[in-house]
């Protein structure tokens, strides 16, 4: 199985940037380990490290916004993976909006973009996981 270079971070995590297939939209950026690159090859749904709670997750394993992989890229030193997904449920971020780049730094500070696709207080609360709704875990 090809691997990205774990062994040139110091804490074994490399940067996941995560676009949408099809619009090429940035929709996030997690770390991953190598099981958690292992999980994702092997299963086709992505898997990251959580920093936070020291542990392997499925993203979308709670709200159920879960992503399928449709391609993955590693870049030029191998330390980068680009991973090309399939969004469900419409919404990448724990804030409920679709990616976690939707705040524009503008001279008045920052201006929100577009409307949450879902409300994270009702789909973290219902899950038990209220962590992620008061915005205390990465998503």
């Amino acid at each position: 199985m090809i691997m990205p270079r774990f062994d040139k971070a110091t804490d074994g995590l490399i940067p996941a940037i995560v676009q949408d297939h099809a619009s090429g939209e940035v929709l996030m950026l997690a770390y991953m380990n190598e099981l958690a690159w292992q999980e994702t090859v092997r299963t086709g749904k992505a898997h990251y490290w959580s920093r936070s709670r020291q542990k392997l997750w499925l993203k979308g394993e709670t709200s159920g916004h879960v992503q399928l992989v449709r391609e993955i890229r590693l870049d030029c030193d191998e330390d980068t993976v680009l991973l090309r997904v399939e969004q469900l449920g419409g919404a990448a971020c724990h804030t409920g909006h679709r990616s976690c780049f939707y705040r524009r730094v503008s001279e008045a500070g920052l201006e929100v973009l577009g409307e949450p696709v879902f409300d994270p207080a009702k789909v973290y609360t219902e899950s038990g996981n209220s962590a992620k709704g008061n915005g205390n875990a990465t998503a």
